[in-house]
């Protein structure tokens, strides 16, 4: 199979190329511009952030490719879907609330937000793909309907997938509420009582009431009103929730890359990430933990499998940063060449859906990377 391109570039900045513009040549140099944009709807498909979360990225950036799209004669509009779990996204008047709090508005972002399947996650298309666990994915009604696809993706880990990047921002990202629901579906966590504290946070935030605890103060799920969001393994301290096994998060990931596939069949697409405040876990939570290693920089390609690989190439040589979650496992170890991502969370396999987006055509994880 030929290697897909992946471009990057560092953080390095002079007064005459700050960051936005060295995400706009990288950007160029991916060959952005050989897409026809005139009078287009431009689905800008990216995370706004958590109410709380602060690693999310910075709208900046959305603006300046807002401003390279509409040059280029496109209609941009911003994007993401509502969450399945509870907290300040979880329905169209809350998200954009803190899509505009965050800095995602017209102002700041260049754009309007539109969330993508509606007021309560109804407004979707089924699109069959013929797919292995999800025959006709569920996709928010303006991706579905935007005639090309641009995601803007914060790599970074995440507690059921490994990594969060662009397959995740695509698949899982686009899905509604009903698709998340079947995402999550076999993706249930287990309590493990040996460690469970009694401490009630995840009774407090578990958005279907699924929760409990017993006589002993330890949790206890119920898993009639489970769906499997995860919120609960997010947002444990103590290793109390976990997923249930390695195959689940190998089946969540099958499913993000057929999600994935549904978005970006047929119609042009491209995609740029972002290696940079790179958390353990996802922007979902209303907290961010210290970055893992270092900033790296932006790349971008045509191809999300290939620079889904690449930026985990990245991370995994780059060392731990000397007082996160990763360095405070491992003190006295640089952990370069390490899996970082599998070291935070052993019960996930990320590399499962980079691997299946490579079997079912959306992308390959051969890549040559090309600096700019």
């Amino acid at each position: 199979m030929e290697k897909s391109k992946v471009y990057f570039t560092n953080l390095r900045t002079t007064p005459k190329t700050p960051l936005v513009r060295k995400m706009e040549n990288v950007a160029k140099a991916a060959g952005i511009e050989s897409i026809d944009f005139k009078d287009k709807f431009v689905a800008i498909k990216i995370h706004f952030g958590e109410a709380g979360n602060i690693a999310y990225l910075r709208p900046n950036y959305a603006a300046r490719l807002v401003e390279l799209i509409r040059s280029l004669g496109g209609k941009p509009f911003l994007t993401d879907s509502n969450t399945l779990y509870s907290g300040s996204r979880s329905n169209a008047v809350d998200h954009l609330d803190c899509a505009m709090k965050n800095g995602y508005n017209p102002i700041s972002a260049n754009a309007n937000v539109i969330i993508a399947d509606g007021l309560k996650g109804t407004e979707y298309r089924e699109i069959p793909i013929d797919g292995k666990y999800c025959p006709a994915p569920k996709i928010g009604s303006a991706i579905a309907d935007a005639d090309i696809f641009i995601s803007m993706n914060h790599f970074k880990g995440h507690e059921q997938t490994g990594f969060g990047g662009a397959l995740k921002n695509i698949g899982m990202g686009s899905a509604s509420r009903g698709g998340k629901l079947e995402l999550h579906s076999e993706s249930k966590p287990v309590i493990n009582t040996t460690k469970c504290r009694g401490c009630n946070v995840c009774v407090k935030n578990c958005a279907h009431g699924a929760i409990s605890l017993d006589a002993d103060r330890k949790a206890v799920i119920d898993y009639s009103k489970c769906v499997g969001c995860g919120q609960c393994v997010a947002l444990c301290q103590f290793d109390g929730a976990v997923l249930k096994d390695y195959n689940t998060s190998q089946e969540l990931n099958y499913k993000i890359a057929e999600y994935a596939k549904a978005v970006i069949d047929g119609k042009p697409h491209f995609h740029i990430s972002f290696i940079v405040n790179v958390s353990p876990e996802c922007d979902c939570w209303c907290h961010n933990d210290a970055a893992i290693v270092p900033d790296l920089g932006i790349a971008a390609s045509f191809d999300p499998v290939a620079l889904d690989q690449a930026c985990a190439d990245m991370v995994i040589k780059a060392p731990a940063i000397p007082g996160s979650k990763l360095h405070a496992e491992h003190p006295h170890e640089h952990l370069c060449g390490e899996d970082k991502f599998h070291l935070i969370h052993p019960d996930t396999n990320w590399q499962s859906g980079l691997e299946y987006g490579e079997e079912i055509g959306i992308g390959t994880r051969q890549y040559e990377l090309v600096e700019v």
